[in-house]
């Protein structure tokens, strides 16, 4: 008994001396019941929408006041024309546009019937419908407190118009989603575990004596991965329109050129990882754990990034996958040009650029 008891406490010694082990063992499970508590959940919050309000009356004041208050939407632009609703959209900030027509509460009091139109940017179909139904229900319940002890009921007619995607078809935001997973996790789980490859064969060795500098033979790396990353954008774009009907209402030459930089960015991680690790399969740990996870959780595909908490929502712009969804989804569903997606362009090119820089500080010319 002495003895089983002593290897125990051997164990222990080795778990705690550890730190990676004691940040699986402990670390792992409180992140998760973190990310999964509060960005688990197909609750809409604190969504950006934009008003067009061409009768301002009391009204419309009342209704904007009760959307703007409730914890489902922040009035965050008032519009003018109908004209700027699809480059509000376009801008990929507003979510809905609220139009309330001419002379809307003198024809509900006069007339007892008036209308106000919802126009959703339906390229996720899932958010576009469940804030059409929470805006509906807030006019509704205006329409129920102003009918008290009314003999001749108020109606409130809502319109609901779906912008991109009329018939809510969920391809058109799995789509982009998947693309950006797929690519993340191929490309940085291949690349990952390339360096560290050569390390445990023991070809290193014979890498480091040749002339060839560090940055070549980290590029010589990726470039395979990288060519056939581009047969994967093919099949999935192909795939999308030909059997899913997903339309490229934008660039196809801008798509595939955002996509082949969304490329480099993974493969510069999968290189990063490769050159800190020490073992295939840490690194195969590192770039499967800490990759999916915030690919499927924090790029906004599976749950909107405006539900999560503030912490939450600062890590998500670290996450790669984010910027190249608003990407795909801006240009594919939208149609938009690069004048509305450089911002998120920029980012991805930071990201590669400070990749790269760290991926070649830590390759190490000298093996131990």
């Amino acid at each position: 008994m002495n003895q089983f008891i002593s290897f125990v406490k051997k164990e222990f010694y080795h778990i705690f001396r550890d730190p990676r082990t004691m940040l699986i063992l402990l670390g792992m499970p409180i992140v998760q019941i973190i990310i999964f508590g509060f960005a688990l959940t197909n609750e809409v919050k604190n969504s950006s929408i934009a008003v067009l309000d061409f009768a301002n009356d009391q009204g419309s004041a009342s209704i904007i006041q009760e959307i703007d208050a409730s914890k489902y939407f922040t009035v965050n632009n008032r519009l003018s024309s109908y004209n700027q609703i699809e480059s509000e959209f376009k801008k990929g900030k507003t979510k809905m546009v609220l139009v309330l027509p001419k002379n809307f509460y003198q024809d509900l009091m006069h007339e007892n019937k008036a209308y106000i139109q919802l126009i959703a940017d339906a390229s996720d179909p899932n958010v576009a419908n469940t804030l059409t139904n929470y805006a509906t229900v807030i006019i509704m319940d205006y329409q129920s407190r102003i009918n008290q002890h009314k003999k001749l009921p108020y109606i409130i007619n809502t319109e609901v118009k779906m912008l991109y995607n009329p018939q809510l078809k969920g391809a058109y935001s799995f789509v982009p989603g998947v693309m950006a997973m797929v690519l993340m996790l191929v490309c940085t789980m291949m690349t990952a575990i390339t360096i560290v490859r050569e390390k445990e064969t023991g070809t290193m060795e014979v890498m480091l004596v040749s002339p060839v500098k560090p940055l070549k033979i980290i590029l010589a790396k990726a470039v395979p991965y990288l060519l056939l990353s581009l047969v994967n954008i093919a099949s999935i774009l192909l795939l999308s329109v030909f059997v899913l009907d997903v339309p490229i209402n934008g660039s196809l030459t801008l798509l595939i050129a955002e996509s082949i930089l969304f490329t480099i960015t993974t493969l510069s991680l999968g290189l990063l990882i490769s050159s800190s690790t020490s073992s295939q399969q840490t690194a195969m740990f590192i770039s499967l754990t800490g990759m999916f996870l915030p690919t499927v959780m924090l790029s906004g595909f599976m749950f909107p990034v405006e539900n999560m908490p503030l912490p939450l929502q600062l890590i998500s712009n670290l996450v790669p996958a984010k910027w190249y969804y608003v990407i795909v989804k801006s240009v594919m569903i939208k149609g938009v040009g690069i004048e509305s997606i450089w911002q998120e362009t920029l980012i991805l090119v930071g990201m590669t650029l400070l990749l790269l820089v760290l991926s070649i500080k830590k390759f190490k010319i000298r093996l131990s």
